[in-house]
């Protein structure tokens, strides 16, 4: 059967096959396809080599300034946290100079104080021990006055004599006075 579809072939006069172009069809195609690889060669990969190289240097200025950027940033980090540093090494001592600073005034208050304390009591002290001896001289001229009165009125006479009469007032305040220190010792 294979031999009759040969033999029946070769009197149609070779049917061309499907599959397998004519002759002239595949040399036309290679012409067409020559000059479309000639081309391409010659103009399109240039041009897209050069845009590619262009590209790439892009990137790597980009890369390269993104390097420098970031160079540059972490300087400024570096600089900032220093100055941090700074500034916080200088907010303490500047806390510790006021503190010290507050610790001499509360002290130089407390002594201005304590002093004007101190002057106050004395003249308070002072002043007391003035009006005291104000009122003892007070009372001993109206002790004396009254002593001589009742002196005078048990005696039946009147001392009139001051040098007497103030002799006998020291002497009955110095009996008091001593009476007074006895019972205060006991």
């Amino acid at each position: 059967m294979l031999n009759a579809l040969v033999a029946y072939a070769a009197e149609e006069g070779a049917a061309p096959n499907p599959l397998i172009p004519a002759w002239y069809d595949i040399i036309w195609s290679s012409v067409c396809f020559i000059v479309i690889l000639l081309v391409f060669w010659k103009v399109a990969l240039p041009k897209m080599k050069k845009l590619l190289d262009e590209r790439s240097a892009a990137i790597e200025g980009n890369i390269a300034k993104a390097d420098e950027a970031q160079r540059k940033a972490e300087a400024a980090l570096e600089e900032y946290t220093a100055q941090l540093a700074d500034a916080r090494k200088e907010a303490g001592e500047i806390r510790d100079a006021a503190r010290e600073d507050g610790k001499k005034i509360v002290a130089e208050a407390k002594d201005t104080a304590a002093a004007e304390a101190a002057r106050l009591t004395a003249t308070a002290h002072s002043q007391i021990e003035a009006e005291r001896q104000t009122a003892l001289v007070s009372l001993r001229s109206e002790v004396g006055t009254l002593a001589l009165d009742l002196a005078g009125g048990v005696i039946g006479e009147t001392l009139s004599d001051d040098a007497k009469a103030q002799a006998v007032v020291d002497r009955f305040l110095a009996e008091l006075e001593a009476s007074e220190a006895e019972k205060a010792s006991k």
